[in-house]
């Protein structure tokens, strides 16, 4: 077959007086899709080699219009796709050239066959197809519409069976609201007499009260005289009873001078019996013969015992006020009430700046512990000047460590301890120490 370049025809070729059916122009586009793969991208026309890596499902979606005006325009193009639908399709190819069409055969493939190979007649094949396309559509839409009545015989006739249970229905219902509108209407009569008799009862209601606060205004003006003649006879009672204690009093006064006198008497008769004797002055009270501690020997659990409370600052000042006292912080315990939101690092500076004022005021020897435990690497700091600062060791809390201080220390000297933590309080009470919150210890900071 001599293939034409460009849009030439031969003399005599057939070609078509109307579009092609829809359905065969997409039959043509999906074959052509197919077939575009086994072509080279050289082999292509140039509107279509853009679209030589798609898939076909993608060039017919993209490139259908341009495939289409390709086939039409460009007959090298058509026989080559031609080609390649002789081997795809060799038993309709060879059916629709040899103009032997199977009985069997769908009238749009055997059309787009035909229009891709051009056989002669084909036009008339693609005609046919169409007029078998319309035929079959008119027929689908006969049928479809024959449904469609079907379906609409059947929703006319539920609809009327809803619409006369709908009016029984209704019927029904509007028959028990008369009954119950009846109902109501009774009751309404009924309500109407009872506010009828209540407005009765309240006008009466109203006229025994009014019976009633006569009656009291009555009473009262009776009590309010009543209360009048009882003042008069009050304001009597207490001028003579005025007059008498003016008596009494008169009379006292000379039993008084009379006393007095001989007081007086005594007095003298003592300063000369002292005189007389000569007794030297006394050098021991009796309150010295009782046993007791002397002020230079006070224990912290004597400045417990004193009326100040324990939240007060005063107290950690006497406690530190002690000879030789010896203050030990649970440091971690403090930052963390007073100010939990700083760093480590910040809240043991702002700690061992307070300690070393505190120690510097006082003179009591000042230790602040903090919890090592869990330290990476050793922390570099600089203990200020009055304040012994240590890390308990590893696989050991701070509260261990404090409580191996407080046993360290000598039976009897005041040692004061500050933590929040209940266990460690009640420790270091067993073992003679002081324990005060960490609240004391921050107000006390604070205040300085």
């Amino acid at each position: 077959m001599v293939e034409r370049t460009g849009g030439e025809r031969g003399p005599g070729e057939e070609t078509l007086d109307r579009p092609l059916p829809e359905k065969v122009r997409r039959r043509v586009v999906a074959l052509t899709g197919d077939a575009l793969g086994g072509l080279t991208v050289a082999e292509l026309p140039v509107p279509l080699r853009q679209y030589a890596r798609f898939t076909p499902q993608r060039r017919v979606k993209f490139a259908g219009n341009a495939m289409a005006a390709s086939l039409e325009s460009d007959p090298a193009f058509r026989q080559r796709i031609a080609e390649r639908l002789r081997e795809a399709l060799p038993e309709l190819a060879g059916a629709v050239e040899s103009g032997t069409l199977p009985a069997a055969a769908d009238p749009v493939d055997v059309a787009a066959v035909a229009y891709v190979l051009r056989p002669e007649g084909w036009v008339k094949l693609v005609a046919a197809a169409g007029e078998e396309a319309q035929r079959a559509q008119a027929e689908r839409a006969g049928e479809e519409a024959e449904r469609e009545l079907a379906r609409l015989r059947e929703e006319l006739a539920r609809a009327k069976t809803a619409a006369r249970t709908d009016t029984e229905r209704l019927r029904t219902e509007l028959e028990a609201a008369r009954k119950e509108i009846e109902v109501l209407q009774r009751r309404l009569r009924s309500a109407q007499s009872d506010v009828k008799r209540g407005e009765a009862a309240v006008r009466k209601a109203r006229a025994e009260l009014e019976a009633v606060r006569a009656e009291a205004a009555a009473e009262r003006t009776n009590a309010e005289s009543e209360a009048r003649r009882l003042r008069s006879r009050l304001a009597e009672a207490e001028s003579a009873l005025e007059a008498s204690r003016r008596a009494v009093r008169e009379g006292r006064s000379v039993e008084d001078m009379r006393l007095r006198l001989l007081l007086d008497t005594v007095l003298d008769a003592a300063q000369g019996l002292r005189r007389e004797l000569a007794l030297p002055p006394v050098a021991m009270r009796p309150a010295e013969t009782v046993e007791a501690v002397e002020p230079g020997r006070m224990t912290p659990r004597d400045i417990a015992r004193r009326a100040l409370s324990e939240d007060d600052p005063a107290l950690l000042d006497q406690l530190l006020a002690l000879p030789q006292a010896h203050l030990v912080v649970d440091g971690y315990n403090v930052t963390k009430t007073g100010y939990p939101a700083l760093p480590l690092e910040k809240q043991r500076l702002r700690l061992l700046g307070g300690l070393a004022g505190l120690a510097a005021q006082t003179g009591a020897e000042v230790t602040c512990v903090f919890d090592g435990a869990d330290l990476a690497a050793p922390v570099l700091l600089a203990p200020p000047r009055g304040v012994r600062v240590l890390f308990s060791k590893p696989g050991e809390t701070a509260d261990e460590l404090i409580r191996r201080l407080v046993r360290a220390e000598p039976p009897g000297r005041p040692v004061v301890v500050v933590s929040a933590d209940r266990e460690v309080a009640d420790g270091v009470a067993a073992a003679g120490a002081r324990p005060v919150s960490s609240v004391l210890l921050l107000r006390r900071l604070g205040r300085t």
